[in-house]
């Protein structure tokens, strides 16, 4: 028995537990099929209460996975709070696979089952949709051309295709090939050595199902797209579309979410092509589970603030509630954004982005050290990437948020002196790299943290970014060789933390090289094509010391007597 069929099992045994001894008390129709305009019909499920004869608001949770009967789970807990609810599979799930192309016809798939939902009898006209991850993409697809029977999306650690996944920032992941193996393809997942093999073998990234046996298609069309391109921009929203989103929408994601650069991106949008766009975000210490269900009270070895065990599926439906029922807002929704601030045990709101900080803090990364001055004296720190060396890996992978000690994995560790006052980290870092290398591309890994007190680590955020897409992921602009190249970045993860006094920041500067994601050599050949034969010659790379990072913090009045970079470290 595989551990997946086992985990299967325990999900059934759970929700059979949970939900099955009550069954006699709803209406469940399985394998409904909801006719959409293509021709293709929907697989479905709905549930109702027998009680309640009168039509109802309905919820609708729209997903690409398929687990078994107990899937009537999401819609009894639709019912539980007197709604109808309906489960919709995506195109292909439960019917035939062979129509199945992930992200691809949500936008139209959608629209036609909310429209069979608004004119069945037991619904009332008005329709929420809420849910994670896909299903939370899916709320985005389903608004690009908005029905009206649609009142309110609850996205959820929400997918942007292209943004996030398969891709981050244009760098493929590991997870372009094992997601559609388990889901679209209906295997066994990989073994952990099949990407050791890979990287051993120093294969191209395009031959990576080869290893397993069998051709993923779909993995192969995603790697068609390395560009944030027509292709993953149809599939959400449009800056016209977003104009027409006038429903409320409450979105929910994580610092250590997945997914938590798009659905910050979606907030972002949102709100810079419909100013008035009633949209609010709840943001915290959470990771892809946490964001949409219940929070782990230890997060990576992280003990949670106690404010910040919020259930997430609960919030979903009490903004639901509030939405199609007019009950009270969810008392969590002070403002528009609505973040935990670390090591605080508070939850902080503000109505804008703008407005969770007061200020900036520019770090130079000047030898070993981050310089809170401009150097005056312009210089580098050098740094080699063998890529054919397969003994060693450059990854700044962390099992936990906590640490005694940092691998430097090969990377270059860059330094504040300590703060003399503590502070607030609110929002994502951004900065400028600025490089000169023998080749025309490299995969940069940029992760931060902060030293505390104590000499323990706490992993803050990460930025992972192909030089040749920085400022404009839309089309590759290869570096050039022997030249200083500006390697901007703005897009990385919004994390918010009190930073106490005594405490440093820390920056760990490395090229990706590990069995992980995908391997840039560097050659500027498509990425995904080239193999350890474009390794040679090492990469050699001149970090200048005007490269800087910029980091968004809230600081109070007391600070503000001069330099604010020289009053807060002893420099």
């Amino acid at each position: 028995m595989t551990i997946r069929t086992l985990c299967v099992i325990l999900l059934l045994m759970i929700f059979h537990t949970a939900f099955g001894q009550n069954d006699s008390i709803y209406i469940i129709q399985d394998s409904v099929l909801i006719p959409t305009r293509s021709g293709i019909s929907i697989s479905a499920i709905i549930v109702r209460k027998k009680a309640i004869t009168a039509p109802l608001p309905a919820i609708l949770f729209y997903t690409t996975y398929y687990q078994g009967p107990g899937d009537a789970v999401f819609g009894k807990r639709s019912a539980d709070r007197n709604y109808a609810g309906i489960v919709a599979y995506a195109r292909g799930i439960r019917t035939d696979m062979r129509q199945y192309a992930p992200y691809e016809h949500e936008g139209t798939d959608i629209y036609d089952i909310i429209d069979w939902i608004s004119k069945q009898p037991w619904c009332n006209g008005q329709i929420g949709m809420f849910g994670g991850s896909y299903t939370g993409f899916s709320q985005w697809a389903a608004v690009k051309h908005l029905h009206p029977a649609l009142k309110t999306i609850v996205p959820q650690v929400a997918v942007m295709p292209g943004y996030d996944t398969p891709m981050e920032n244009n760098v493929q992941l590991n997870l372009a090939f094992q997601w559609p193996n388990i889901n679209v393809y209906q295997k066994k997942p990989a073994t952990a050595g099949l990407q050791f093999e890979w990287f051993a073998s120093g294969v191209a990234f395009n031959k990576l199902d080869s290893l397993s046996g069998y051709t993923n298609e779909v993995f192969q069309r995603w790697l068609q797209h390395p560009d944030y391109d027509q292709y993953w921009q149809s599939m959400v929203p449009t800056p016209n579309e977003y104009t027409k989103i006038n429903i409320p929408v409450l979105s929910t994601t994580g610092y250590y979410d997945g997914c938590a650069i798009s659905a910050m991106q979606y907030f972002k949008l949102h709100h810079r092509y419909n100013p008035h766009a009633e949209h609010y975000l709840v943001i915290g210490p959470y990771d892809h589970w946490g964001g949409q269900r219940t929070p782990s009270k230890v997060l990576m070895g992280y003990p949670l603030d106690s404010v910040a065990n919020v259930n997430m599926m609960a919030l979903a439906y009490d903004w639901l509630d509030y939405i199609l029922k007019g009950k009270p807002k969810p008392a969590l929704l002070h403002d528009k954004i609505n973040y935990q601030v670390m090591g605080t045990n508070e939850w902080r709101h503000a109505p804008t982005l703008e407005q969770i900080n007061n200020d900036t803090l520019t770090f130079y990364l000047n030898q070993q050290t981050l310089a809170a001055k401009q150097p005056e004296r312009k210089s580098y720190v050098s740094q080699t990437v063998d890529f054919k060396n397969r003994e060693t890996q450059n990854n700044y992978f962390t099992p936990d948020i906590l640490f005694d000690s940092l691998d430097a994995s090969n990377g270059l560790v860059f330094t504040t002196l300590p703060f003399e006052k503590s502070l607030s980290i609110n929002g994502a870092f951004t900065g400028n790299l600025l490089a000169t290398i023998n080749k025309k591309d490299m995969d940069i890994s940029l992760a931060l943290y902060e030293l505390m007190p104590n000499g323990k680590y706490f992993f803050l955020t990460r930025l992972l970014a192909r030089a040749s897409y920085a400022g404009h992921p839309e089309i590759r602009q290869l570096l050039t060789p022997g030249k200083k190249n500006s390697i901007p970045f703005d897009n990385t993860r919004f994390v918010s933390k009190e930073i106490s006094k005594g405490s440093r920041l820390v920056v760990l500067l490395n090229i990706n090289k590990h069995p992980f994601e995908i391997i840039n050599y560097g050659s500027g050949k498509p990425v995904a094509e080239e193999t350890i034969s474009d390794a040679a010659p090492p990469l050699q790379i001149q970090w200048h010391n005007e490269s800087f990072i910029r980091i968004p913090v809230y600081l109070s009045h007391q600070f503000f007597s001069g330099d604010v970079n020289a009053t807060l470290v002893n420099c």
